[in-house]
């Protein structure tokens, strides 16, 4: 229409008519509508032109601002005034009351606003995505999950943002690479606006389901199992080894019990270099938590802990000696008993001329008194030889007899 237009008034002008106000007016209201064809009538100016030169100036201008596409209204009541300013290249002026608040423009990449949680995503196409909520601000790193189940990884490295897929594999492709502003990326039906603290907002372009991305938690890692001790090995005809586990984390115990020489147990490190060496004659090291028990049989055990004070052992036995080996050798069996014969002749009784004197068992003690019958005399030993004799087991009787020969 427009060009049939200037087609008249060329026409007109070669024609030597005048165009009438009503005409242009028409031809101003249709650029509003649409594009707007620039092509000029090559004609000599007359009187007549000074109206279509007035028509191109507003079209030029008209090229300037843009071409008006349409109006959006947004969840926050603002509108969105969209303007194309080229293949890729679009503007949207948002207005509140009629006034002006903020201005986008998608330049060959889109560009995202966020007023207080209402997101606006203008695209280089001239298409839009505006949605409110939906935002976790301040995220940390990690794998969230989109109302839609899509898992992304928001990444945090040299101070940096970065957003990517989550792969099997575990590379991720990177979907934003933050820059100090706001960075917008789309996957699959997602669009996903990532803000420079890290937080980030989702929408799923026709999804009935809306929400905010979702921190997925991992699981917290299986306990590793518990070591367990290695195989007993035979060094010899009554010597066995084996290694367990300490009670410090990545360290090793290795028990060897020998039949003659006694236990040993060495404190081993990370690369198997001993620590600390226990055996029969030192056998216990309370500084590493480490004692041995029965080190003077062949079925010793050892204590570990990693706490002193009342704090309880763990207690681990030595590996069992090989059959015929039991023998505890390092407990002397006791030889016999020898008992002492009583002296030759002392059998408690004596005999002299018919008479007969019953001699107390051992030594007769300081102070003791003994008498016969028809005696006239008692002896009483007394004083320090007497006590000698006594302590080194002597009996000690002295009878005095009554002399035949007196009256």
């Amino acid at each position: 229409m427009r060009t049939a237009l200037r087609t008249a008034i060329a026409t007109a002008l070669v024609a030597g008519v005048a165009i009438t106000a009503p005409a242009l007016a028409a031809g101003a209201a249709f650029a509003a509508d649409g594009p707007v064809a620039t092509a000029t009538a090559q004609a000599k100016p007359t009187a007549g032109t000074e109206a279509a030169d007035s028509a191109d100036a507003k079209d030029e201008s008209a090229q300037e601002d843009g071409v008006f596409v349409r109006n959006q209204i947004l969840p926050n009541g603002a509108t969105a005034r969209i303007v194309k300013l080229g293949d890729t290249h679009y503007r949207a002026e948002i207005l509140k009351q009629g006034q002006r608040v903020g201005t986008l423009e998608a330049d060959g990449h889109p560009v995202a606003g966020n007023d207080d949680g209402t997101f606006l995503v203008l695209f280089e196409t001239g298409l839009t995505s505006t949605w409110q909520g939906n935002y976790l601000p301040g995220a940390r790193p990690g794998v969230y999950e989109l109302a839609d189940g899509t898992r992304v990884e928001l990444t945090l490295k040299l101070g940096s943002y970065d957003l990517r897929t989550v792969e099997k594999n575990g590379e991720g492709r990177v979907l934003v690479h933050l820059k100090g502003t706001r960075q917008v990326a789309v996957l699959g039906k997602a669009v996903l606006v990532v803000e420079p603290d890290g937080g980030f907002a989702a929408y799923i372009n026709g999804g009935m389901r809306q929400a905010a991305p979702k921190l997925v938690e991992k699981p917290a890692p299986a306990p590793a199992p518990a070591p367990t001790p290695g195989p007993v090995v035979t060094l010899g005809e009554c010597t066995v080894q084996q290694v367990i586990p300490s009670v410090f984390a990545q360290l090793t115990v290795t028990l060897t019990n020998d039949l003659e020489k006694g236990p040993k147990a060495v404190l081993n490190d990370e690369a198997g270099k001993p620590i600390v060496v226990l055996d029969r004659d030192h056998a216990a090291d309370l500084g590493q938590g480490l004692t041995i028990k029965g080190a003077n049989t062949t079925t010793p055990k050892l204590g570990q802990r990693t706490q002193g004070g009342d704090t309880p052992y763990a207690w681990t036995a030595f590996p069992k000696l090989p059959k015929g080996c039991e023998k505890d050798t390092a407990t002397p069996t006791p030889a016999p008993s020898t008992t002492t014969p009583a002296p030759a002749g002392n059998t408690g009784t004596t005999t002299d001329n018919g008479q007969t004197s019953v001699i107390p068992k051992g030594g007769v003690a300081a102070g003791a008194e003994l008498s016969a019958e028809g005696d006239s005399t008692a002896l009483i030993a007394a004083g320090a030889g007497a006590a000698s004799l006594a302590a080194a087991g002597l009996g000690f009787v002295v009878l005095r007899r009554r002399s035949g020969a007196r009256g």
